[in-house]
């Protein structure tokens, strides 16, 4: 664990947010979306800044990685694909299902000790084939089930309540709650409720930058080292075949991300440098090319993140606009960096 202790809580307010992306349609403005958005050095110094990195936000699932480190300093022994499952907002693919059930038999347990919410599979595809099938909602096939499946077992093996392990009190959420400070470096602004029922911390923008940074440059064999190199190695057990932050990890080496509902990003690269994305309307569109212009602010060659300056707008089946970045955050007004 980081030996300072944590700063105050980030202050509640209405976030600052700015301009980060255009809708362009025809050469015209349609929409703009707002958000905000921090880069740090690999000395975790703020190198950008652009909107309200300070303000408390919800970071969703992007704060896995840090609830997984949790686990594992509790005792999770967890490795590979199903320790980056235990940090997955995961597609819902056999893989994905077959890797919740291996977690629950290895703690002893089954999917009725489950208390995540019940749902379809998060991938379009694969929700569209189950639903043929006839098959209903479960709690599986939720996104957050193998999360939920490691807090379980973590639970179990520490002799905590199985049936109280979402309590915000439970000694599990608790542990969770000193990672999240310890990790993001400051106290935990307000605790609710995640989609999926399990608490959810606020932190600042910049705290949780700060926090994915520690997991890619923790020392090998930590609880931080461990999760983020399984993440790292097993892209489609934290996500999904099709999805964005899989790519995103394969294209650039050595990089740790994690996406979030309503428009949150994180990411860091093996020398501490960090991006942290927040979307204040909560649009994908925006997220995922704000995300590959902040991290080529950070220096990633902008040649790697080609793919992700976002899917083009139809009009009657053919490309008529783009979601356009500020100039501050566009890569292309960059030189190439290695």
């Amino acid at each position: 664990m980081h030996s300072s202790l944590p700063a105050g809580p980030p202050p509640i307010r209405e976030p600052f947010h700015a301009p980060v992306a255009h809708l362009v349609r025809g050469g015209a403005v349609e929409g703009v979306h707002y958000g905000s958005v921090v880069v740090l050095d690999a000395a975790a110094e703020v190198r950008f800044e652009l909107g309200d990195i300070r303000a408390a936000c919800y970071p969703r699932s992007a704060l896995k990685p840090v609830q997984a480190v949790a686990m594992v300093r509790a005792g999770l022994p967890l490795e590979d694909g199903l320790l980056s499952l235990a940090a997955a907002s995961h597609s819902g693919e056999e893989r994905h299902l077959a890797g919740t059930r291996r977690i629950l038999e290895l703690a002893g347990l089954t999917e009725d000790h489950l208390r995540n919410v019940t749902d379809l599979p998060f991938d379009p595809v694969v929700r569209d084939a189950w639903v043929r099938a006839g098959r209903p909602p479960s709690r599986l096939a939720q996104n957050c089930s193998g999360k939920h499946a490691a807090m379980l077992y973590t639970a179990k093996l520490n002799g905590w309540s199985l049936d109280g392990y979402l309590d915000p009190v439970h000694p599990l959420q608790q542990a969770i709650a000193e990672t999240v400070e310890d990790l993001t470096g400051q106290r935990v602004a307000t605790v609710t409720v995640d989609g999926c029922g399990a608490p959810l911390f606020s932190v600042s923008l910049r705290g949780l930058a700060v926090a994915a940074a520690r997991l890619t440059t923790a020392a090998p064999g930590t609880p931080e080292a461990r999760v983020a190199d399984a993440m790292r190695a097993h892209p489609g057990m934290a996500s999904g075949s099709r999805r964005d932050v899989a790519a995103l990890m394969r294209a650039v080496p050595g990089l740790l991300a994690k996406d979030g509902f309503e428009g949150v990003q994180v990411a860091a690269l093996p020398d501490g440098r960090a991006i942290a994305v927040k979307i204040a309307d909560g649009a994908s569109r925006a997220r995922v090319p704000v995300a590959a212009g902040a991290l080529a602010l950070a220096g990633v060659d902008a040649s790697l993140l080609a793919e992700f300056t976002g899917e083009p707008l139809l009009g009657g089946g053919r490309p008529v606009g783009e979601v356009r970045l500020v100039p501050a955050l566009d890569p292309e007004a960059l030189p190439a960096r290695a």
